[in-house]
């Protein structure tokens, strides 16, 4: 019997859309991060998973809490590693050694004078090197390579004249404080205007001093002395005060006649070293200017005018100032005149060719043949007893402490302390060129101290200083970088 029309689609037809069950809404695809996040907080708020969870106790919170705080400043901040620990102890071994042999070379009174100078710098050598970089935010490799410096100095001048030594040492107590002290202003200077315009006048003030009672030495008039302090060189002190200048104008003015203010100052002190025939300190902060102008603007035109002003300044000066014409002309021939002008540069030759690579040792040779061998000729009298090898390492001790210190100012995060940095990298530089050079006959001599070696305070006092620039660097890019490290380690926790 047929079937009817309606039974034969029902039966063929298959189920429709919408006789089927209905499907459950898709949820939008998730990362497997995402959906790993969503999972585990989820469990953290079901009871079960929460029960489950061990309880946490008051130590591991707080450990929590310290490695997102105190921890992570410390792990910031700058330990002394291997390498300054072996520099730190070979340093004070040195200093140990040399200060008994000086002793053993000395009278009774002197070498008692001698134990006591080394029961202070050995321990202040390692507390600087080795202590203070976990107090206090610095660079313990530059400390290191600036202690070893000193000390080689402290030695040898202990050993050729121990009285000298003996005062020494408290230059170099008094100048780790103004060290200290300089380092932390700059690291808490918010505003350097202020502070600018006061070393400025002060600079100028203190410039002028040689002028009005300081007396002529060796054709220039640039000490003065003090009663119950003795005699300084206020352009050594000053030397902070340009570099202020420079890196405030420079950071905060960009065009040449935003730029006068400090290039005026800059003037001025030249000016006054000029009329006080300073000229090898004259060229140190001529040259320092140009290199803190071309950092901040580039401008290599400009730079190349005030190279060839700086040449015909030197011409002007050789033309002026006798004393001049003598050097230059002891540069060229010393044995034109052997007993007279030529006798220092000679004698100052003699020694080192007479110490050949080892050096005759410590205490032996004579030193004291050399006019100002403890201040101008020092780098002769050590590569006498100690010899070229070690002189030419002292030389290289020099070229990483400035390295060490551009890798470190380079990290600044702002202008000013950029420039700040770089200023007093370049009066270290070009004050150890000339020297240096002028002692081995590279170049004419002009009567600069050595950093760290030649005796006197005024020098190791601004020598620390600028080093204090430097660490206050160096510790004002370490706060701020620890402050970031800080709140990204709080968010997180």
């Amino acid at each position: 019997m047929p079937r009817k029309k309606e039974e034969i689609y029902s039966v063929k037809k298959p189920a429709g859309k919408a006789e089927r069950e209905p499907e459950k809404p898709k949820r939008p695809r998730q990362s497997r991060s995402a959906a790993a996040m969503e999972t585990i907080t989820k469990a953290k708020e079901t009871p079960r998973n929460k029960a489950k969870e061990p309880p946490r106790t008051k130590a591991k919170e707080k450990r929590a809490e310290t490695i997102h705080a105190g921890d992570l400043r410390m792990l910031i901040r700058r330990k002394p590693d291997m390498t300054v620990i072996l520099i730190a102890v070979l340093t004070a071994v040195f200093e140990i050694l040399g200060m008994l042999l000086a002793s053993a070379h000395t009278q009774s009174t002197l070498g008692i004078d001698s134990y006591g100078s080394m029961a202070v710098i050995v321990p202040l050598g390692l507390l600087t090197t080795l202590v203070l970089p976990l107090i206090m935010p610095m660079d313990a490799l530059l400390m290191a390579l600036v202690n070893f410096i000193c000390g080689v100095g402290i030695v040898t001048l202990s050993t050729v004249s121990p009285l000298r030594g003996v005062r020494q040492v408290e230059s170099y107590v008094l100048s780790i404080l103004a060290m200290i002290l300089t380092g932390q202003i700059v690291i808490h200077l918010k505003r350097p205007r202020g502070l600018t315009i006061f070393l400025m006048i002060a600079g100028i003030g203190i410039l002028i001093l040689p002028l009005l009672f300081g007396k002529w030495n060796n054709g220039a008039k640039n000490w003065v002395s003090v009663p119950l302090f003795g005699s300084f060189q206020p352009s050594e002190l000053v030397k902070v005060s340009v570099i202020f200048a420079l890196a405030y104008s420079f950071s905060t003015h960009r065009t040449l006649l935003q730029m006068i203010p400090a290039l005026l100052f800059s003037a001025l002190c030249l000016l006054i070293l000029m009329l006080q025939r300073d000229l090898g300190t004259a060229l140190i902060y001529y040259l320092s200017t140009l290199i803190v102008f071309y950092i901040a603007c580039g401008n290599i035109p400009l730079t190349l005018v005030g190279v060839g002003g700086g040449v015909g300044a030197a011409i002007l000066g050789y033309q002026m100032f006798a004393h001049v014409k003598v050097r230059v002309a002891m540069w060229r021939n010393p044995w034109s005149d052997p007993t007279g002008s030529g006798y220092q540069i000679i004698q100052a030759l003699l020694a080192i060719g007479s110490g050949g690579l080892f050096g005759v040792g410590l205490g032996q040779g004579t030193p004291e043949k050399i006019p100002e061998y403890y201040n101008d000729f020092i780098f002769a009298v050590i590569c006498e007893q100690f010899g070229q090898v070690f002189g030419i390492l002292l030389i290289l001790v020099y070229l990483l402490i400035i390295l060490r210190g551009a890798a470190m100012v380079g990290r600044s995060r702002t202008s000013f302390n950029l420039l700040l940095g770089y200023g007093a990298l370049a009066m270290f530089g070009i004050q150890t060129f000339m020297i240096t050079a002028g002692v081995i006959k590279l170049i004419p001599l002009t009567g600069v101290t050595m950093p760290f070696l030649s005796y006197g305070g005024s020098s190791m006092l601004s020598c620390m200083s600028m080093v204090g620039v430097l660490h206050g660097i160096v510790g004002k890019s370490q706060l701020e970088l620890e402050e970031d490290v800080l709140i990204k380690g709080r968010d997180a926790y």
